[in-house]
């Protein structure tokens, strides 16, 4: 659950000289009733860390009993060549939820994920009509790919079972990069429903074109950040690599401020907070989210 690969990501944090100048946008505090609303989907995104076998069952501690009512449909992963995941139906939130583990530093697989940077096109079987100018990080593309169709089924059957008419896509890490293209590949096949993604610790995901594609695309976003994590400004700009907006920050002061537009550099978000990796603290990005440290 600690970090992508640092060393492999690190040179790509350099801030980014070229990003164009936007008109300051206005950045407000959220209520404590708007931060406890988050609190069900960061459980489970700490619950994908959870093997399977715990998830299918839901019997993994305290992160399935923050959410006693959820009736797990299909799990999988390996924790290593492919990263946990699980789908279920969520009652009293009335929506399908899909999990998406993080990274975890003891396997070596998903570190080198983390650290394929090397930016490509989306598969066109799996992401039908997206244009050719939307690339995206290769390691995250290749383990969104990896579970696709398996989550994709999963999701429809528990549709199908609960007569669900919302989707939500929840991860932390390397869980959030394949949930936030998750959020672009699932609408492509599913029509009929509404469909969320809270993503907590997210690494930049893809070019400028794809970040614009999400915000004309995919609804109702929110990326979490937690303090002083390096994370999320990896891969850096120069590169190429861009965030959508829907940026939440958790200031060192414990203030959770709606970080409006595209990578806004505000001292107020992550991106003016942390210009580089050597302002960052690596044990932020786990956490706490409200009182939710991910792991299982």
């Amino acid at each position: 659950m600690l970090p992508l690969a640092l060393l492999a990501l690190g040179l790509a944090a350099s801030p980014a000289s070229a990003r164009p100048l936007r008109p300051r946008q206005t950045i407000s505090a959220l209520s404590t009733s708007q931060i406890s609303s988050f609190k069900p989907y960061t459980f489970f995104a700490s619950a994908g860390y959870c093997a399977p076998a715990a998830t299918l069952a839901w019997t993994c501690g305290a992160n399935c009993d923050a959410n006693p009512g959820f009736e797990p449909v299909a799990s999988g992963g390996d924790g290593d060549s492919v990263q946990f995941w699980f789908v279920g139906f969520d009652p009293t939130l009335e929506t399908v939820i899909v999990s998406h583990q993080g990274t975890d530093p003891s396997e070596i697989e998903p570190l080198i994920t983390d650290g394929d940077i090397e930016r490509k096109t989306l598969d066109a079987t799996l992401f039908p009509g997206v244009s050719s100018s939307v690339t995206v990080h290769s390691g995250f593309a290749d383990a969104q790919a990896a579970t696709a169709t398996q989550v994709l089924a999963a999701v429809q059957s528990a549709i199908a079972k609960f007569d669900a008419t919302q989707v939500t896509l929840v991860g932390h890490s390397l869980g959030a990069a394949i949930a936030l293209l998750d959020a672009v590949y699932l609408p492509l096949h599913i029509s009929g429903v509404t469909f969320k993604t809270f993503g907590y610790g997210l690494p930049r995901v893809g070019n400028q074109d794809f970040a614009d594609y999400v915000d004309a695309h995919v609804t109702s976003l929110t990326h979490i950040n937690n303090e002083e994590d390096p994370i999320p400004i990896l891969p850096g700009m120069f590169l190429g690599f861009h965030h959508p907006s829907g940026e939440v920050h958790i200031t060192d002061a414990g203030v959770w401020e709606a970080c409006p537009g595209q990578d806004n550099d505000s001292n107020l978000c992550i991106v003016g907070d942390v210009s580089n990796i050597f302002d960052g603290t690596e044990s932020d990005h786990d956490g706490p989210y409200d009182g939710v440290t991910m792991g299982c």
